[in-house]
């Protein structure tokens, strides 16, 4: 059965695919799996229909079947367990890649989306400039510490997996700003995942959303 996946009928990021629903297009497509894209509008995410869906009334969401999941990360992994390329076949490898999911989402994440809320929302904010500086202050040391177990390596425990993907798409939400620039090896491993041909097919799939045309509802990666 081909899944079904929710994304912003208007995209929100001026067509930057910054929304987690992107993610889920990658994994999709790094797994060579057909799926559809059912796109909601801002009130249609808040009705009770999608709620059903997404308690918190976001995207994306996944339907396979009888099985409905939210959050991006859940998802992804889900994806990953059920198609070769995300995951190593090797046990402990495999624990590595997951724990590097978990590192992206649960600490690399935080600061930095609390950074982009805070640039949205509050930048006009009298106290704005005098916050801004510890915002970026936690960013930088999440950056740094990346970016010294990163080293010279091209992907974060051998191989290209899951944790890659999340943690690309993460550091993503820094673009426009400087602050990547600030650590060059970071800045290449997220070129070296944008340049992947699943995340073009995936990021293309968004661009066609953004500019208004028809996007197709159902996406074959092969």
């Amino acid at each position: 059965m081909i899944p079904t996946i929710t994304a912003f009928e208007q995209s929100p990021d001026r067509g930057r695919g910054l929304a987690r629903d992107m993610r889920v297009r990658w994994a999709l497509e790094e797994a060579g799996q057909t799926y559809a894209v059912r796109l909601v509008s801002f009130k249609e995410m808040k009705e009770p229909a999608h709620r059903a869906l997404h308690p918190f009334g976001q995207i994306p969401t996944y339907e396979e079947g009888d099985l409905a999941l939210f959050e991006s990360g859940a998802i992804v992994l889900h994806i990953a367990e059920g198609h070769p390329g995300l995951l190593p076949d090797d046990a402990n490898a495999r624990a590595r890649a997951i724990t590097w999911m978990f590192a992206a989402l649960n600490t690399v994440e935080p600061p930095i989306l609390d950074r982009g809320i805070a640039m949205m929302l509050e930048h006009d904010k009298a106290w704005f400039q005098e916050r801004l500086p510890l915002l970026e202050g936690r960013v930088r040391v999440r950056l740094g510490e990346l970016s010294r177990r990163l080293g010279a390596a091209d992907w974060l425990d051998d191989a290209f997996s899951a944790g890659d993907l999340l943690m690309v798409t993460v550091l993503r939400r820094l673009s426009g700003s400087t602050l990547l620039d600030e650590y060059p090896n970071l800045a290449a491993y997220v070129a070296r995942g944008e340049a992947r041909p699943a995340y073009q097919r995936a990021f293309a799939d968004h661009l066609s959303v953004f500019r208004g045309s028809q996007p197709p509802r159902e996406t074959n990666s092969t």
